[in-house]
């Protein structure tokens, strides 16, 4: 009977031990196959780039607005977002995105061309170069020509050249108080 019980005991410790491995390396296949799946959808995240068209609106205080466009791949939208957090977002599609920001400076255009000067039926206005010859960019108020004093009045003429937000903000207040009321 011994040697019976022997061979059972055996018999049960080669199955147990067929079984364990069976089941056991099941197991670990499946594990194995869920890490694999896992770092392939990592990857497939990490490679998911999208490209959009960027466009980036500054609206300077002479109300000019100058436009930028950049292609930009998004490899995580968190990066991206935080890129443009000084901007506001005025539109977006898949393919475009549009921010917009407001500069507290003039424009280059004005620094490098702009002239206050005084348009043929007397309001002060920015011109794209000197008064008579350019194009206005900016009107701003009716003057009393006849309060100015003929200096003045000649210095709007000839124009009055724009090289910084502080000239800019000076010849705007040095001139108030000749507009016309409305």
């Amino acid at each position: 009977m011994t040697m019976k019980i022997r061979v059972v005991f055996m018999v049960m410790l080669l199955l147990g031990a067929f079984y364990f491995t069976f089941f056991y390396s099941d197991e670990k296949q499946a594990a194995d196959r869920d890490a694999l799946a896992t770092e392939e959808n990592n990857l497939v995240e990490e490679t998911a780039a999208h490209t959009v068209r960027v466009k980036l609106e500054r609206v300077y205080l002479d109300g000019e607005v100058s436009e930028e466009v950049v292609q930009e791949t998004i490899w995580s939208m968190e990066d991206f977002w935080a890129a443009y957090d000084e901007w506001q977002l005025i539109d977006m599609t898949e393919e475009e995105i549009i921010f917009q920001k407001r500069v507290d400076d003039i424009s280059p255009l004005l620094k490098a061309n702009g002239y206050f000067g005084i348009s043929e039926n007397g309001v002060l206005s920015i011109f794209n170069g000197k008064p008579g010859q350019a194009e206005i960019i900016q009107s701003f108020f009716q003057i009393d020509v006849e309060r100015l004093e003929s200096k003045r009045h000649d210095d709007l003429v000839k124009g009055i050249p724009i090289k910084s937000k502080q000239e800019y903000e000076e010849v705007l207040e040095s001139f108030k108080p000749f507009s016309v009321p409305k």
